[in-house]
This record gives C-alpha cells, structure tokens and sequence, in this order.
C-alpha cells in the first residue's frame, strides 16, 4: 500500500476520474468501495502511484486523458441521463464522436425543455457548479398555451406555494402576449413548468439561454463547444463564493 508523500491521494484519483467530487469521493472510500493494489482503503491520507491498481466496486479507476468542461445546446426530446430504458436519445449522445471520454450533465433539463446544459467529466467542476447552493442565476425564455395573466411575474417572484415547495424566481419581464423572460437561482423539479400550471398555462417553448456567465448565444441546436477558461474561473467563482 502506498503512503507518505509519494502517490496522489487517492480521492483526488477518484475525481479525476470523473467519478465523483473530492469531498464524495471521501465519503466512498469510508464506506469501504475503493480497493488499493487488491486490498481494502479506508484511510483518507492514502496514496496512490501510476503503478498501484485503484480500484472502485471492483472497477478500475482509471484518470481522464482529457477534461471536458461542455456547454450544449439540447433539443427538445433528449433526455439528461447516462442511460434510458425506454431507449429515448439521449443528450450525451450528441458529443459522439467527437468527445471519446465520458461525459454526463450538471445540473438538468426535463424531456421537452431546451436549451443551454453543461456537460464534464471532471468531478470537482460539476459539484461545485451543480450545487443547489452553487448561486448560479440561469435565465429562461418561455412561451405559453396561452395569455399569460396579469399578475403571473408579481406573483412567481413573491413565491408560489405548489406540493410543500416554494417557487420562487428572481424575475420575471413579461415580454409578450405569451412571452416571458424568467430568471431564477434554486431551480426545484420542473419549476417553472409547475408555477404557470398553477395559471392554467402549459409551456409551449421552455428554452434556457443562460447559466451564470455562460450564455447559449447562437450555438446551434444540437451543437456543443468547450467552455473558455474565463467562463470555467467565473462559474467557478460564483459557486465558491456561496459557501
């Protein structure tokens, strides 16, 4: 077993293997899932070097050649999952070729929604940025079924109580007959699909055009590009700074 001050620790090998956060990657190696040259880990200070075999629930852990830090512009009908057993698309498909390694979402968008998502396999990065405590404002553009009343944006941004959850956006710039700007920061479950069915309304068009910095701008549906370092630092930044 390796030890002292040669070898990586072996939850930071965890992470880099996009497997799970540095912090996440301490709580499996206490419950006993990571094996280290065929022998049980569960000290936190273990080490790890190239040689050693690290292994987790019997899988090796095996560090990513390249970090990808993604943003994707999802079609309607892609599902933000690693695997469907209904056998729908799904939207880390769309990396294919191109992105060889393993990459899954931060954060989510529903079925029918569209829009900006982020996509890594770097551990640290998606817990930090896909925090619900992470600060991070993402912005939305909607339009309804049908007229959306007058007092839908006072009354979404006071907050709207809906199965012993509280929506709540930042705000809300009516933009249209059936138009609406929404921005919101803790975004629960399908939020703004249940504040406008508590109005009658149904979203024709669900489309997220920003998270934080990271805008959608004009990447074209279906298309990704790698964050630059600046937007990487500044949601980075953001997430911190909220804890």
């Amino acid at each position: 077993m390796s030890a002292g001050e040669d070898g990586t620790r072996i939850q930071a090998l965890i992470a880099r293997a996009g497997l799970a956060s540095r912090r996440a990657a301490e709580g499996i190696i206490l419950a006993g899932r990571v094996r280290l040259n065929g022998r049980v880990v569960t000290e936190l200070g273990t080490r790890a070097l190239p040689t050693d075999r690290l292994t987790l629930d019997g899988k090796p852990v095996v560090a990513e050649e390249r970090i990808h830090r993604l943003a994707l512009n999802k079609p309607p009908g892609y599902l933000c999952a690693m695997r469907d057993d209904y056998g729908r698309p799904l939207a880390a498909s769309l990396f294919k070729p191109a992105i060889a390694e393993r990459v899954y979402n931060v954060g989510r968008l529903d079925l029918e929604s569209c829009g900006l998502i982020l996509f890594t396999n770097d551990g640290e990065f998606a817990a930090r940025v896909g925090h619900p405590s992470s600060g991070l404002v993402k912005e939305y553009l909607v339009e309804t079924d049908r007229p959306i009343p007058a007092d839908f944006a006072r009354r979404f941004v006071a907050g709207i109580e809906d199965e012993g959850e509280t929506l709540k956006a930042i705000d809300v710039a009516i933009t249209g007959e059936r138009r609406c700007a929404i921005r919101l920061v803790e975004g629960r479950n399908r939020e703004i699909r249940r504040a406008l069915k508590g109005f009658g309304l149904r979203a024709a068009l669900l489309r997220r055009v920003a998270i934080g910095s990271v805008r959608l701008g004009d990447l074209a549906e279906g298309s990704w590009r790698e964050l630059s370092a600046e937007e990487v630092a500044s949601l980075t930044a953001t997430a911190e700074g909220r804890r």
